[in-house]
């Protein structure tokens, strides 16, 4: 897909706001891998002809404040250079503002990149990028927006794991040890171990049903934890969320259906069921939400699809 295809189901592209390109970038995104694609990364958006603005950032925390104070001193759009977190952080400060978004896919994890049609490759998705804002061009995207019993909200662009995934982060963040990957691969293991159906109650569209289940996602896009296509079907310009779940089930049949998911045919599977919706509510006990990987709001939590919540640098 080149810069110049259109998403599809969008609507006409807009255009770039007046002001400047604030740039987002995580050193440690994709284990270190491309900590020195950042000076290629200004170099190319330096050609766009407008002011290039490097958020200072060395927490989380620094970031999404970064990120909001940039937005509100006028930026046109942030770049992020990153994974799925990275994008997270910036979505939250520019959903809903018309301040415009383009994220270059330096992470483990690039989900949200890839389900809005952005290359693979880093310099590849600047090169978009910076096609776009040279063009002065934007395309609207959806973004699904969480919301907790007292109010707290929450965006996310990809998916939100609520079932055996969300544990299974859960957990791995609980732990000192062992450190890397490792810690998230013990962690799948003691789940497994304790895997059973928890009760749901899901309402789609304000129709509600209960049942049991060990898998539940909601997506905006279709794939999470680099590139599992849990959502397969799930389209980002349609204005619907796509809900899948399943169970129950245990351990044997869950790693039967886990590795189907990088290729989206576990639908097929007769205890995987999918469904759409615009807005979904999820109410489970002792489980949080984890939204584009990173931890979210715990459940209950009310998920609607806002249509063109995000102005894509595309």
């Amino acid at each position: 897909m080149t810069a110049n295809d259109q998403l599809p189901g969008s609507v006409a592209a807009g255009r770039l706001a007046d002001g400047y390109l604030a740039v987002l970038a995580n050193p440690a995104a994709g284990r270190g891998r491309f900590r020195g694609l950042l000076p290629a990364v200004l170099d190319r958006l330096g050609t766009v002809g407008r002011p290039v603005r490097l958020l200072e950032a060395g927490t989380p925390g620094q970031a999404d404040a970064a990120c909001r104070a940039a937005v509100a001193d006028g930026a046109a759009a942030v770049v992020t250079v990153g994974g799925d977190g990275t994008v997270h952080l910036a979505l939250q400060a520019v959903a809903g503002t018309g301040v415009a978004f383009g994220p270059v896919p330096a992470g483990t994890g690039n989900d949200f990149a890839a389900g809005t049609g952005y290359p693979a490759d880093p310099l590849a998705a600047v090169d978009a990028i910076a096609a776009a804002a040279a063009a002065g061009r934007t395309r609207p995207a959806d973004l699904a927006r969480m919301t907790g019993p007292d109010g707290t909200t929450r965006w996310y662009g990809a998916v939100l794991a609520a079932g055996f995934d969300a544990l299974v982060n859960e957990r791995a963040n609980r732990m000192s040890w062992p450190r890397g990957p490792r810690r998230y691969d013990l962690a799948i293991l003691v789940e497994l171990a304790r895997l059973r159906p928890r009760r749901y109650l899901l309402r789609l569209d304000g129709v509600a049903r209960e049942l049991d289940a060990v898998l539940v996602a909601v997506g905006n896009c279709p794939s999470y934890g680099g590139g599992m296509r849990i959502c397969p079907t799930a389209d980002p310009t349609d204005g619907l969320l796509d809900v899948v779940y399943a169970g129950p089930i245990g351990r044997t049949t869950l790693t039967r259906i886990k590795p189907r998911v990088y290729r989206g045919t576990h639908l097929a599977h007769p205890m995987v069921h999918t469904q759409r919706a615009r807005t979904v509510e999820l109410v489970a006990a002792d489980i949080v939400g984890y939204a584009d990987g990173e931890r979210a709001l715990p459940l209950p939590v009310t998920v609607t699809a806002v249509p063109g919540a995000v102005r894509l640098l595309r």
